[in-house]
């Protein structure tokens, strides 16, 4: 694993989008799943730290 990756980001409404350069600009993200999601599925989770701008 690289020591300093990098998060992309296209969801144009999250106010931690860099949309020039389409990267998270948060320092740490939080996953959390989703309620009631008690899968292995590939969208079982989702980035908790989102805030709309």
């Amino acid at each position: 694993m690289e020591p300093n990756q990098k998060i992309n980001c296209t969801v144009e409404s999250c106010k931690y989008n860099n949309k020039e350069k389409a990267k998270c600009t948060l320092e740490a993200i939080h996953v959390a799943p989703i309620d009631n999601m008690n899968t292995e599925a590939a969208d079982e989770s989702m980035c908790a730290s989102y805030e709309n701008e």
